[in-house]
């Protein structure tokens, strides 16, 4: 099997390599081929993957050696423009970008959750935003125990989920080092209230990203959402404190049962032994990790979350690597 990755030289691209060349969710005997995509100027460079040298090619040519999946990270208009044509040449596109996602025809996939809608014939399928995947996976278990009325959610998020320039903005600044900014503030010892761009409304698009996603994913339009996403001076993933409203009553032990039980889910909820969630130790990880687990005691039938995640990782790659690990393992894909 071939396995194309657009965007390899990306911050994403890069993690979505090397998710893959661990082989937690995909065996290497099933991967023949790596073919690393990028842009013009990124063409003939080389890349190592399992120990063996691969060159950088262009997207035509990409599409023109037909590999089975191909792993896109290089942003909306590339995907728009460059998507298609791979499906037309019978390649599952598993795309990171917001391109796709609210695209009726396109599943938009969490595989703990929904993988088990896709079909041979959906060759687009979407990767949500970072900060909907590790939020949907804390909430699905609850969804479907007590069905949630209302989510109010505030992220703090990595300067990672900007990219390599924004990583390289806050290293300059700790270092004392002019240099491109891509941020309209400083970001070290800093934070703003501010991911994406501004709507009409005054929400920001990540913000309408998490209410339309988490619709979709969840299969409920009815659950009403409201957020506030902020990014803060972190390199290692993503938190985000939920409040969650729910149509029914519950008992805190078994919320913790639902959560602990849930694939992907690692409860770290230990306060009084300062053991909760925190981005420094869920760098490099796969899982979810929520804790400070707490009734609302303002509010019937609601609850309190620390969610946390690698944005690069579960929140990225890891999540489309898992999705081309289902078309694999259940025969949607033939190799």
């Amino acid at each position: 099997m071939k396995i194309a990755v657009v965007g390899a030289t990306g911050l994403v691209g890069s993690v979505m390599l090397k998710v893959l060349e661990e082989a937690r969710y995909l065996s290497l005997d099933k991967i023949s081929e790596i073919i690393p995509v990028a842009s013009e100027k990124s063409v003939g460079k080389e890349i190592h993957f399992n120990n063996m040298p691969y060159k950088v090619v262009s997207m035509r040519e990409a599409i023109a050696r037909k590999p089975e999946i191909a792993l896109f990270s290089a942003g909306g208009d590339t995907s728009r423009e460059f998507a298609p044509l791979f499906a037309k040449a019978g390649t599952f596109v598993i795309d990171n970008s917001s391109a796709w996602r609210m695209d009726e025809e396109v599943p938009l996939i969490v595989p703990e959750i929904n993988a088990h809608i896709l079909k041979r014939s959906n060759k687009i399928i979407a990767n949500p935003n970072c900060s909907t995947i590790q939020m949907v996976l804390a909430l699905a278990p609850l969804h479907n125990a007590f069905n949630i009325k209302r989510v109010v959610v505030s992220t703090y998020q990595s300067v990672t989920g900007t990219g390599q320039k924004a990583l390289q903005q806050l290293n300059n600044e700790r270092a004392g080092i002019s240099g491109e900014r891509v941020y309209p503030h400083p970001i070290d010892l800093n934070l703003f209230p501010h991911g994406g761009t501004f709507e009409s409304n005054g929400y920001t698009t990540e913000e309408i990203k998490l209410l339309n996603e988490t619709r979709k994913i969840l299969g409920d339009n009815s659950i009403r959402l409201t957020s506030t996403v902020v990014r803060v001076p972190v390199t290692g993933g993503h938190a985000e404190s939920v409040n969650v409203e729910f149509e029914q009553d519950f008992e805190m032990i078994t919320v913790i049962k639902l959560l602990s039980s849930f694939k992907g889910i690692i409860v770290q909820d230990e306060p009084d032994k300062s053991i909760y969630p925190m981005p420094k130790y869920a760098e490099g990880r796969d899982e979810v990790f929520v804790g400070r687990i707490r009734r609302d005691e303002s509010q019937p039938n609601s609850i309190n979350l620390w969610v946390v995640a690698d944005n690069l990782r579960k929140g990225a790659a890891t999540n489309a690597v898992q999705i081309a690990a289902y078309l694999v393992d259940n025969e949607l894909v033939q190799i």
